[in-house]
């Protein structure tokens, strides 16, 4: 198990590179996290939903997801409430105080998948979630030390040097442990290092000295390696020289499945920026409204920091607009919440750019998807996770055709379009059409699932190299070799 001193300390990237090295060694690995809070999420296999990271590790396993491999995800809604999804499936929306209650019976489903993964792989490798030091976070818990010891799994302590701080975190981190836990720290790794490993070796030497625990490695900051995000939004941006692109996605209080961009984000000609709402809204030739897991509470957001008239006048000088999945339902003319499925029931006005409306049900939709655009020779696959229900004119204008079914909208003008499907650039057909439509014409060939590949085999081969493969040999299969 892979626990970490903070969030975003590296947990999700070790254990996706670590699947990586043992799946091309023979080995047969399945992904695992007990707990995921996170609103990036991806449709599996067995039709539910789990944290996008799990995704992309069972990728590095050669494997299709499955809501085994996160059993228990929780997305939120509020400040202080989200909703429960457990195998992959929603049970309903509950209060942090609630859920803390509820972990014991959460407890017993993680337990179930773990066992079903025990019987089908010869290696688990499990990530944590956030920090197992968080105090009031330690009873009943599932997602860290409280799993690690139910099932007696070691565990490796991971922390981000990039952030400085790093010898304070793990000591601190393990010295906040309980004597049996400490114990099951079979090892440190350090990640994102950069510099001269020399000078860094004293401090390495102390630390050693100071715990009793072996640094297993010192990870390097691969630069130029892209996995996507748990949850946090990249801030930055790759180095680009052709340009031809400005597309602007506004960052809403509950963005969701904001991995829809990174495709973007890394194309030679797209300039992708994310905005905070409060900030500027720059200049743009597409504006993408994003996912969202409080629709109506957002458009609140969105309206409240100036984006409705800012969208209506990038429209007049003839700019491109797009919605994907509680940004299409955006687009509308009505949001309907007569659940209060994603806050208080009632009804909010859209920004009627397309002639319809949307209602929020409780049956959440989980599929992946598969067709072609409606305007242009292009294939398509994605996956669509959507509550919401929406009819209307606009519908009769698809912007994609899946299963002889039409989906999505595109306005009179040309100019709007929305589309309840997540991962529209992630296929380079689909990803060239768009970009034409918003208004680049050449393009080079570019393919981001190609680049998520290459990007987990550099980081296997930095692991290969810079792990220390015989101090983790007693916690892998027999005879195993890194290869």
């Amino acid at each position: 198990m892979v626990q970490g001193t903070t969030s975003d300390a590296g947990k999700s990237t070790l254990v996706a590179g670590l699947c990586r090295v043992l799946y091309r060694s023979g080995v047969a690995v399945v992904p695992f996290k007990p707990q995921n809070m996170a609103l990036n999420a991806a449709v599996t296999e067995d039709g539910g939903e789990i944290g996008r990271a799990q995704a992309v590790q069972a990728m590095a396993c050669g494997l299709l997801p499955h809501t085994d491999m996160n059993p228990v995800l929780l997305k939120p809604n509020s400040d202080t409430g989200c909703q429960v999804i457990i195998h992959g499936q929603v049970v309903g929306n509950q209060e942090a105080s609630t859920y803390h209650d509820y972990k014991k019976t959460a407890m017993q489903a993680v337990l179930r998948s773990y066992q079903r993964l025990q019987q089908q792989y010869a290696c688990i490798v499990v990530e944590g979630a956030g920090s197992p030091a968080e105090i009031n976070l330690r009873a009943n818990d599932i997602a860290n030390m409280g799993f690690a010891e139910a099932v007696d799994c070691p565990v490796i302590l991971v922390a981000d040097i990039d952030k400085g701080g790093v010898f304070a975190h793990l000591v601190g981190t393990l010295a906040l442990l309980s004597e049996s836990e400490q114990a099951r720290v079979v090892g440190f790794v350090i990640n994102k290092f950069r510099g001269d490993i020399a000078l860094l070796q004293p401090g390495l030497d102390w630390l050693e000295q100071r715990t009793g625990k072996p640094v297993i490695g010192v990870v390097p900051y691969m630069h130029d390696m892209h996995l996507e995000a748990e949850d946090a939004v990249a801030n930055t941006n790759p180095q680009k020289t052709d340009v031809q692109l400005t597309v602007v996605v506004p960052v809403l209080p509950h963005i969701a499945n904001h991995t829809d961009f990174d495709a973007l984000r890394l194309h030679p000609q797209v300039n992708l920026q994310f905005v905070r709402l409060g900030a500027p809204v720059p200049a743009a030739d597409l504006i993408i409204l994003p996912g969202s897991k409080n629709v109506r509470g957002d458009l609140a957001a969105l309206r409240a920091h100036g984006w409705e008239a800012a969208i209506a006048r990038h429209l007049r000088y003839g700019g491109k607009v797009l919605g994907i999945c509680g940004g299409f339902q955006m687009l509308g003319q009505q949001v309907h919440d007569p659940l209060a499925l994603e806050g208080e029931a009632g009804s909010s006005a859209g920004l009627g750019w397309l002639e319809m409306e949307t209602i929020l049900e409780a049956h959440k939709q989980l599929k992946q998807v598969s067709g072609k655009l409606a305007f242009a020779d292009a294939q398509l696959q994605g996956y669509e996770i959507h509550m919401g229900v929406s009819t209307g004119a606009a519908l009769a204008r698809p912007v994609h055709w899946v299963s002889g079914q039409a989906e999505g909208a595109l306005s009179e003008d040309g100019q709007v379009a929305g589309s309840y499907i997540h991962g529209l650039f992630d296929h380079p057909q689909a990803c060239a059409a768009w970009l034409q439509w918003a208004g680049v014409s050449k393009q080079p060939a570019y393919d981001y699932t190609q680049l998520r590949e290459q990007s987990l085999e550099q980081l296997a081969g930095g692991l290969r190299q810079h792990l220390n493969w015989k101090a983790l040999a007693p916690y892998l299969p027999a005879g195993f070799l890194p290869r």
